[in-house]
């Protein structure tokens, strides 16, 4: 039985997400061209200037040739995007293009179409986070001084904030459970 139990799991215990990826993929891949990855890391390829107003729809791949030079060719990475923002998303095309290529590894899109349409979801918006204290943010910085990759400390960034904020949630919420408010725990 231990050595069935790996980290506290089974082996042969899989994750939920893993599990509905692999039905989802498929189907994904044959009717937009995309797979759940791409939409999954589509806030941290897309960035803070295009992910609250855009999503990826689908990737158009050009028809294969019936020659012999039968060479692979970028496809089209269609957009979906929020009214008047489509302008600034279309000045930032190459930037775009650029990072779902990295996301990729190669040169899987040539040139993005947008298409202009609602993308928040009806329901409630994301939450604002608290953003960190001077002296958080200091420490952090501190610990991040090694890093030369700016996108990996932007990254490390957003991480370190929303677990600080899900902490201060999770203490507000018991506080409130036991009667005690922001005023009288001052």
């Amino acid at each position: 039985m231990i050595g069935a139990m790996k980290h506290g799991r089974r082996d042969n215990v899989n994750q939920i997400a893993d599990v509905a990826n692999a039905l989802i993929d498929p189907i994904l891949a044959r009717r937009a061209g995309i797979s759940t990855s791409l939409l999954n890391a589509w806030e941290e390829i897309a960035g803070d200037a295009y992910a609250d107003y855009s999503r990826p729809e689908k990737i158009v791949w050009p028809q294969r040739s019936q020659s012999y030079d039968d060479t692979f060719r970028p496809g089209t990475l269609t957009i979906a995007c929020e009214g008047a923002r489509a302008l600034f998303l279309s000045h930032g095309q190459d930037e775009l293009i650029h990072r779902v290529n990295g996301f990729f590894g190669f040169a899987a899109i040539d040139r993005i179409r947008i298409v202009q349409k609602p993308v928040q979801p009806a329901g409630p918006s994301r939450r604002k986070l608290q953003p960190l204290s001077k002296a958080e943010r200091m420490k952090l910085d501190e610990k991040l001084a090694d890093i030369e990759s700016d996108r990996l400390k932007a990254a490390i960034l957003r991480l370190a904030t929303g677990v600080k904020d899900d902490e201060r949630r999770r203490k507000l919420t018991e506080n409130r459970k036991r009667g005690l408010t922001p005023r009288s725990l001052t």
